[in-house]
């Protein structure tokens, strides 16, 4: 079980769920602004890092390191 309320726990749930969840499984878990605060930390695989440092490109006008 995961506590959210821990940043490391956050960390893996986000790890996992931006790897491996389905699209409807980030609109209910993914917070944007919570991913943004936690970006530098998640170890991800490359397509998906470059793909949301491309939306927030594009929707927040943010570039991100990817």
């Amino acid at each position: 079980m995961y506590d959210l309320t821990r940043r490391p726990d956050r960390l893996r749930v986000y790890e996992q769920i931006l790897s491996e969840g389905t699209d409807d499984d980030v609109r209910r878990y993914i917070k944007v602004d919570e991913l943004l605060d936690l970006w530098g930390e998640l170890v991800l695989p490359q397509r998906v890092r470059r793909a949301w440092a491309e939306w927030y490109q594009q929707h927040r006008r943010i570039r991100l390191p990817c």
